[in-house]
This record gives C-alpha cells, sequence and structure tokens, in this order.
C-alpha cells in the first residue's frame, strides 16, 4: 500500500457503538437514505467548469465499482469447460443440453493455475465498441487486468453438500429468491435482518480518508440499492448523464420556474421546530448544492477519448470515469460506485439474450477500464461483478432457473489477473457440489471472502474487517490474492 496511505484504523469502540446505533435507527435511516436519493434535484449548470486533466488524481485515490447483474446471470455459460471431455460432458443431454454453446462460439483461455481441466470464455466477451477497434475483456484477461472469481455465493457457513442436505448447518434464508438473495449478497450478512450493506458499512469505516469531500464517496448510477446503506455515509444518486434537474426549476429571478425555485430553496431554509423537517431540509439542501456542483464539473467535454457505447450501462460507465476524474474536485480519495443492468433472469430464449448481454458488458467494462488508464489511475479503480445468484446447469427447455453459486469477473491495473481464484464447481448433476438435481451449485467461495479482498486493497486492516464483514472469521481465505 502507498505509504502515504496508511491502512486505516479508527476507534474501534465508536466505530461498532455507531453500527449498533443503525440497528435501532434502520427505519429512520431508510426514510433520510431515499430523501438523499432526491439528491439529483438541482437547477441547471451553467456551463462554465472546467474538467479536470487526465493524470490529476492523487496517488493515494482508490475507487471500487460494483457492477450488479441483476436477475441472476448463467456464469455456466460464462466460463466454459473446453478440454475435450470436460466440453462433451458441457455439452451432452445430461449436461446443458439446448442451452450449451457450440465450441466455435468459446474463447480458450489460460488461467496461470491449472486445475486439471481446461477452460474458455463466452465469445461475446471479448466484444469491443463499434469502430474503436479496442478488444474486450477476453483480451484484459489474457494481458492480466481481469481475474475470474469461481463459485462465488451467499453462505452463512462454509457448507458441504452433506451439511446442505441434512441441513446440518445454518443456510441463507429465501435461498433462490431475487430480492431476497439480493439483498444478502449486498448486506453479506444472511442470518441477520438486513441494516446496512457492506459497501455501505466499508464507507462509513474509510470515509476520513476524505478530509474535504464536498459530495458522498458512495454514488449510485442506478437509484438506492443495499449495497451502498452506511450508518454515517449515504448514498448519493444520480443518472447516467450526470446530475438530475429538477423540472421547471431555474436560476432567474422574474420567470415562474426560478420564482418556483426561490420559494422552494425559501422553504428549506426555514427554521422548523419538528426533527424530521429539520432533517428533511438539511439533507435536501445539501442534495440540491450537492447536484448543482456535480453538474459544474460534468458540463464540459470529458477528460478522456475513450468511447462507451450508447446502451443504459455505457452511460452510467461513462459517468462513472467522469466522476472519478473530477474526485479532486470534490475532495474525494476515496470513491465507491454502484451501476446495475438488468435482464439476466433468462428463463426463455436465454441464447442470443446472454450474448447481448455478455457483449454490452464487455464493450462497457473494458472501456472504464481504459479510460481509466487514460486518466493515468488504472491501478486506483477496481470493477467488481456481483448478481442474485447463478443458474441451473440444465435447461428447462429454452432457458434457465435460479441457482446458487456463479462466477465473477474482477477488472483493475492492480488485479492479478489472467487467472481463476477459488474452486470452480464440479459440473456433475446431483454431483458434489449440486444442491439438488439440476445442477444448482453450492458456493465453493463466500461473498465474504470476496469482499474481504477487495476491502483490504480498498484500505481496511484486517483487524478492522470483521465491522465491514461481521461474519469473515467464519471463512478460510480473506484474502484471495487476487488484488
Amino acid at each position: 500500500m502507498n505509504p502515504k496511505n496508511p491502512t486505516f484504523d479508527p476507534n474501534r469502540r465508536k466505530f461498532i457503538g455507531a453500527c449498533c446505533a443503525a440497528v435501532g435507527a434502520t427505519g429512520m435511516l431508510s426514510t433520510l437514505a431515499q430523501l438523499r436519493l432526491m439528491g439529483a434535484v438541482a437547477s441547471p449548470d451553467n456551463g462554465s467548469a472546467v474538467p479536470p486533466r487526465a493524470g490529476a488524481l492523487p496517488a493515494d485515490y482508490k475507487a471500487l465499482v460494483c457492477l450488479f447483474l441483476a436477475g441472476g446471470n448463467d456464469a455456466n455459460n460464462m466460463i466454459v469447460p473446453f478440454d475435450p471431455a470436460g466440453y462433451a460432458a458441457y455439452a451432452s443431454a445430461a449436461g446443458r443440453g439446448a442451452l450449451a454453446l457450440t465450441r466455435a462460439q468459446l474463447l480458450a483461455i489460460s488461467p496461470k493455475t491449472d486445475d486439471g481441466r481446461s477452460w474458455a470464455l463466452h465469445s461475446s466477451l471479448n466484444a469491443d465498441v463499434a469502430g474503436t477497434n479496442n478488444t474486450g475483456l477476453k483480451s484484459l484477461f489474457d494481458s492480466g487486468q481481469l481475474a475470474i472469481l469461481a463459485n462465488v455465493g451467499t453462505l452463512v457457513v462454509p457448507t458441504s453438500k452433506a451439511q446442505y442436505t441434512a441441513r446440518a448447518v445454518p443456510l441463507p434464508p429465501q435461498l433462490f429468491s431475487h430480492s431476497d438473495q439480493q439483498v444478502e449478497w449486498q448486506s453479506s450478512v444472511p442470518d441477520k435482518p438486513f441494516a446496512t450493506g457492506w459497501g455501505g458499512r466499508l464507507a462509513d469505516l474509510t470515509n476520513a480518508f476524505n478530509a474535504n469531500n464536498r459530495v458522498s464517496m458512495s454514488i449510485s448510477l442506478n437509484g438506492q440499492n443495499s449495497f451502498q446503506v452506511g450508518r454515517n455515509v449515504v448514498q448519493f444518486a444520480v443518472n447516467a448523464g450526470g446530475a438530475i434537474s429538477l423540472t421547471g426549476s431555474s436560476t432567474s429571478a422574474t420567470n415562474p420556474a426560478g420564482l418556483r425555485t426561490r420559494a422552494q430553496n425559501d422553504l428549506l431554509a426555514a427554521q422548523n421546530t419538528n426533527l424530521f423537517e429539520t432533517a428533511f431540509s438539511g439533507i435536501t439542501s445539501g442534495a440540491i448544492s450537492n447536484s448543482a456542483l456535480l453538474s459544474g464539473i460534468l458540463s464540459g467535454s470529458p477528460p478522456f477519448a475513450t468511447t462507451f457505447s450508447g446502451t443504459a450501462l455505457g452511460q452510467q460507465l461513462r459517468t462513472i470515469a467522469r466522476l472519478i476524474a473530477a474526485a479532486p474536485q470534490l475532495g474525494l480519495t476515496r470513491q465507491i460506485f454502484f451501476a446495475r443492468i438488468g435482464g439476466w433472469d433468462l428463463h426463455d430464449q436465454q441464447l442470443g439474450a446472454h450474448a447481448n448481454l455478455f457483449a454490452d458488458v464487455s464493450r462497457n467494462v473494458s472501456a472504464l477500464y481504459r479510460a481509466t488508464a487514460e486518466l493515468g489511475c488504472a491501478d486506483q479503480v477496481t470493477t467488481f461483478t456481483a448478481s442474485d445468484f447463478g443458474r441451473t446447469y440444465n435447461t428447462n427447455g429454452d432457458g434457465s432457473d435460479h441457482g446458487w453459486g456463479s462466477n465473477h469477473l474482477v477488472v483493475g491495473g492492480a488485479v492479478k489477473g489472467g487467472d481463476i481464484y477459488g474452486t470452480m464447481a464440479n459440473l456433475t448433476i446431483r454431483g458434489p457440489d449440486d444442491a439438488g438435481t439440476r445442477g444448482s451449485w453450492i458456493p465453493t467461495t463466500s461473498v465474504d471472502e470476496y469482499a474481504a479482498t477487495l476491502a483490504t486493497w480498498f484500505g481496511v486492516s484486517p483487524t478492522n474487517l470483521p465491522l465491514v464483514l461481521p461474519n469473515i472469521g467464519r471463512f478460510a481465505n480473506p484474502g484471495m490474492g487476487f488484488l
């Protein structure tokens, strides 16, 4: 770690006290978080800001970008057995059947660690933005900036098939439920009622790195999420185009929109005796100021030449790149971002839709990496995927159903890429990793272990990891080595 940026080690008693207080205050915090997510109400900007220059980020800057694949990604077609025996079993009626990709639809990879099997990636994972002649995610794997995390999922404790079958250990509640598994993935504490997300707790713990921040270090590009709910740091929402303006607002002192804006500001500035009204006014006023600040900063041309696609995901990641570039102007040396792409719940017509989704991810995650390289901060930004769960290995006819463990991608200049971390599932229906009869893989790596490696890179000491990930002591690999 950079010597100018020692691992953060705050007063544990104060932090634990704050976390405990969060449990009792969850209702109020949820309400205030909703208000802050209005954070996007503001007057139109005047376009006067000058975009930051590449290379302007401080040496101790770091950012995490969580890309949530909402609906449950079928990672069984993201990384596929490629040796003759493995591929034959994969493509058989007892394997993937109608969901099997042809060998021509696969791109062979050579992981640094040999587990005795050969692997390939879905060919759409090397898609690039049209007209750029750039390469996609498979090329980043080959050049060492992308790692694969094998068979990750929600776990209360390490769980074997025998333990799962006998219900001999506690299991995450409501397995295979979209809403429950999204929350449990983003909280990392499946055995407790939701209070905060692990990204929110990470922000609470590391916000002291941001000595003079002008906006929240936690920014969502896709609305409210559980991942960024914290006790002290509140997520701030912008849209894919940047800060959102309040419809009908104006800085003019004479036109109706300007008069409405002045009246609104007067109401927010009024003294209130009611605690909730005071909180509402303060948070909304701050949100308006923050959004006006972001509007000014983002109004100019982006400080990089990298092209993103025009899709919703492309524009989310493009805005994240611009916010990273703006970090010095915002007084931030730590940022946590949340982006989301939906459409992964493919119970039918899966193959074509899945290929399009993978291509979208490949084009724009690789573009985000190139933009950070342009900004001189590729080794200071790490992007990682998350999802509700994996999918069943066998088909329901034309799609797949809800599963459990799934493979994930981590991208960045600090990533020790070109390798698979953790243990790939044994891809045998009713086999040693199957929770049922259809190939629903029992995770061999917990969300906690995955998250702990990211949090440690972000600046959390091993001593403080339980403050971010309360269950981490139950698992063997808090440092998986991919960063």
